[in-house]
């Protein structure tokens, strides 16, 4: 895995990347889509309304519980924040961009601006005397430098891993397909004929004994016959046919489980810490 392209520099610093040109391309998908579903609005919602009226109604009930219900208005920021990390890390499996999330320099920047917010936050509630006071204790500044880099560490760690491993496998199918293609050229009818009556053995027997895996293994025997006789007759041309099928199943837990679960993560810590800077405001009875 090699890192963003760049694009455009100016005096060695990069100014256009990759990530950069993914990032406008999520923005433009989300406020298309913002458009798209807040106009038109009517008192007896159609289907795509309701939908969009639950979601954010489900947003404002979790940071409201979150963050206590003062903290409501901290809504948006956070449907921003989620959804940005989302498509980020979605868009990757387009094929034409890269996932903005797995750059550092993404999601570092989003948990530095959590940081500001939570420093932000602090000064405006306690002051500033009371908010450098608390730098006395060396531990609290440890705590608010370990705080940003953890937070953008692991949701860069989570989806560069994800895409690495799915790098790793597609070059592991690609040369297991390579491996089998050339055995298979070595065969001929007959051993495939042989093969593919093994497989409808193997099928058989999983009827019988109403084994699932039994007959997941013999359709994948007959699967590899078949293979075998297109190979022979020309058809596959050293096809990965090994990459077809398993890639697509992991890419919904690399890319979109995976995704979606960082950035509830994020947007949860994110929740957590500004909240905690924002207590609810005092009852003048107290006084």
């Amino acid at each position: 895995m090699n890192g963003p392209k760049i694009y455009l520099q100016i005096n060695g610093m990069n100014v256009i990347t990759q990530t950069t040109v993914a990032s406008f391309a999520v923005m433009i998908l989300l406020c298309t889509a913002g458009y798209f579903l807040g106009r038109n609005l009517k008192k007896r919602p159609g289907r795509m309304q309701v939908i969009t009226e639950k979601g954010v109604s489900m947003l404002y009930s979790l940071v409201e519980e979150t963050m206590g219900r003062h903290n409501a208005y901290w809504t948006p920021y956070i449907g921003a924040l989620f959804l940005s990390s989302l498509g980020g890390s979605l868009i990757g499996m387009t094929g034409i961009f890269r996932s903005t999330t797995s750059d550092i320099s993404t999601t570092l920047t989003w948990a530095l601006m959590t940081s500001f917010l939570v420093w932000g936050c602090t000064i405006k509630n306690s002051g500033l005397k009371t908010f450098l006071k608390g730098y006395i204790n060396p531990m609290n500044i440890i705590s608010d430098i370990a705080q940003p880099v953890s937070m953008g560490f692991r949701h860069f760690g989570n989806i560069m891993g994800g895409s690495v491993l799915t790098s790793l496998l597609y070059s592991a199918l690609a040369a297991g397909s390579a491996a089998i293609l050339g055995l298979i050229k070595t065969y001929g009818l007959l051993e495939i004929a042989a093969v593919a009556l093994i497989g409808g053995g193997i099928v058989f027997l999983g009827f019988r004994r109403k084994k699932l895996w039994v007959k997941i293994a013999g359709g994948a025997v007959i699967a590899l016959a078949a293979a075998s006789a297109l190979e022979f007759f020309g058809v596959f041309s050293s096809v990965p046919i090994l990459q077809v099928g398993l890639p697509g199943v992991l890419s919904l837990y690399f890319d979109v489980f995976s995704g979606g679960v960082q950035a509830l993560v994020f947007s949860l810590l994110t929740m957590v810490y500004v909240g905690m800077a924002c207590p609810p405001p005092r009852d003048p009875k107290e006084h």
